[in-house]
């Protein structure tokens, strides 16, 4: 993608998964930095076209909703013909969470013998593994092999396939990865191919369960779902259905101030917590068992 326009706002940390989900429709290539000298996280969106000024309106006002707090200030510029997707992917270092490396192409030295070695570029797909809930995920993930084989997972929102890789280099599974974006799945299918692992993760498009096809392959021993706190509550009955006896669930996507209420809806449908993991203002919770 060549972009040529840069959505820049300054966010704090808690609000950045609010802006990722509702701005995730306008594809973009999105770029976070470290905190400035006020707190706030630099978050840049490289577009290929220039979003309505009223639609732009709305987004920002509907995020900052979802997100609690007061619409951000915000610049639109246009840029010049450059690939800045190649040039945001050569200033972003590799990332570890546990033994995973997560990289880009344009990083060519060797992992550690030890590490398990993920290439995904910056694209039009959210989940790069550099938010704190991806690496929550992958660590409770790598924790829960080091006791339990699984042999059938699903990656509900699958995103850009993190999880879904990591599913299938952990374990030797079959994977299905969802999403209701059909770009983000394009992405995936890349990925999968990039890694090695096409013949053991089928993805598919849907809004959640409702495609028979996911019951069909199922039920599955591992659930993954890294998406945000409001729609893993309203998913939690229909999860449960989709999860084989004494199977285990994986959610990330929301803030520790959100664990409760989380913790609450999937209790009463049968999965209590076994563990959680907490990344700065971020929670991982493992269920089930």
């Amino acid at each position: 993608m060549t972009a040529t326009y840069c959505l820049t706002l300054a966010l704090p940390e808690p609000a950045l998964a609010a802006f990722e989900a509702v701005f995730e429709p306008l594809g973009g290539a999105l770029v976070t930095g470290g905190k400035d000298a006020d707190g706030l996280i630099p978050w840049q969106l490289y577009l290929g076209d220039a979003p309505e000024e009223a639609e732009l309106d709305r987004l920002l006002a509907l995020a900052a909703e979802v997100a609690g707090i007061e619409t951000p200030r915000h610049d639109l510029e246009r840029l010049p013909e450059v690939d800045w997707v190649a040039e945001s992917q050569r200033s972003l270092p590799a990332i570890t969470a546990g033994r995973f490396r997560i990289r880009g192409s344009h990083i060519t030295e060797p992992a550690p013998w030890s590490a398990i070695d993920l290439l995904i570029d910056a694209n039009a797909a959210f989940g790069t593994g550099r938010h704190e809930t991806t690496r929550g995920c992958l660590l409770a993930m790598q924790d829960l092999a080091k006791r339990r084989t699984v042999t059938q997972v699903l990656d509900m929102g699958c995103g850009s396939g993190v999880l879904a890789m990591a599913a299938a280099r952990l374990w030797p599974c079959r994977v299905l990865g969802v999403d209701n974006d059909a770009p983000s799945l394009a992405v995936t299918r890349e990925n999968l191919r990039n890694n090695g692992v096409g013949d053991r993760v089928k993805v598919m498009l849907s809004d959640g369960f409702r495609r028979a096809e996911i019951a069909a392959q199922g039920p599955y021993d591992l659930i993954l779902a890294n998406i945000l706190a409001e729609p893993l509550c309203g998913m939690a009955r229909d999860l449960r259905r989709h999860l084989a006896p004494g199977g285990m669930v994986v959610l990330s996507g929301l803030l520790v101030s959100q664990e409760r209420s989380v913790i609450a809806r999937y209790r009463s449908a049968g999965l209590p917590l076994s563990r959680r993991y907490r990344l700065e203002d971020w929670s991982t919770l493992v269920l089930g068992g």
